[in-house]
């Protein structure tokens, strides 16, 4: 599959709940951040504050992937327990709801950090 040229086209590739909570995702972003700058990189929605990353976010087949960076995670450690993660990734299950509160959080939390 090619890569997308902008975000709009990115969400084009779903349907059904997935889309739905990726655009929620993006006006999550973009509400808190509304400076940033929208972009795809690595293949997926990035989103840069004063010239730094600030967070990232992609779809899968079972999950949807937040990349907040490393210090985007550590303050919510124990919130992020039940979560799979990886080094500045925390992966949220399709099958689960997702914890919009905690990701505000971290979004305003790297917002803040970046400000």
């Amino acid at each position: 599959m090619d890569k997308a040229a902008d975000v709009d086209e990115y969400l084009t590739r779903f349907d059904g709940d997935t889309r739905a909570r990726l655009e929620r995702l993006r006006a999550t972003v973009t509400r808190i951040a509304p400076d940033a700058a929208e972009s795809i990189a690595y293949d997926m929605p990035a989103y840069k504050l004063n010239g730094k990353p600030l967070v990232y976010y992609a779809g899968y087949a079972k999950h949807i992937g937040l990349y907040a960076t490393p210090s985007g995670q550590e303050p919510f450690a124990d919130e992020l327990a039940g979560y799979k993660q990886g080094t500045g990734s925390v992966q949220f299950p399709l099958d689960r709801d997702m914890p919009w509160d905690l990701i505000e959080r971290m979004i305003r939390y790297r917002a803040d950090e970046l400000s």
